[in-house]
């Protein structure tokens, strides 16, 4: 393959295949802790290391904003929408798996703030994954911390191939 080639690649297809993928994984698991766990219940995994307990969460990582969940909302359906806006304009396989990473994760969590308690717009995200006396978190959320380091290495490397 040239360098033309790989230039030249469409990669929205793998970046909304990669999103939706990673937001029905997500809700399914969602789901199944729905029906597993009551909200706030503890099941210890690994002991304190990994636990899984039900919240809902209004805000942003760490619950900040929980008075702002319109906006979260706002940005993750502007974030979901313009991967796919930007996706044809991808240059490489890892920037493209880290903007459907993210894309997926921010979609995974879209979902829940469309369509769970209270209610349209405003609803609360599942959280379910605790790890030592971190914040609790979801594969959504995951799906993003991931995705931006997986960007971020994809950008510096573009970055130093530039230079070169």
């Amino acid at each position: 393959m040239t360098a033309q080639t790989v230039s030249t690649r469409n990669y929205l297809a793998p970046v909304a295949v990669a999103m939706v993928a990673i937001a029905a994984v997500d809700q399914a698991v969602k789901q199944f802790m729905l029906s597993w766990l009551e909200p706030g219940e503890t099941v210890y995994v690994l002991g304190e290391w990994l636990k899984f307990r039900l919240l809902f969460n209004p805000g942003a990582a760490f619950s900040m904003g929980t008075n702002v969940t319109w906006l979260f909302t706002a940005i993750q359906l502007a974030f979901v929408i313009g991967a796919l806006i930007y996706a044809p304009r991808i240059t490489s396989r890892f920037e493209a798996l880290g903007v459907g990473l993210i894309a997926g994760g921010a979609l995974g969590n879209l979902c829940d703030r469309l369509f769970r308690e209270p209610g349209f717009w405003f609803g609360h995200v599942v959280d379910y994954i605790s790890v030592r006396s971190f914040a609790v978190f979801n594969i959504a959320d995951a799906s993003i911390s991931v995705g931006v380091v997986v960007l971020l290495i994809a950008i510096f490397v573009a970055e130093l191939g530039q230079k070169q």
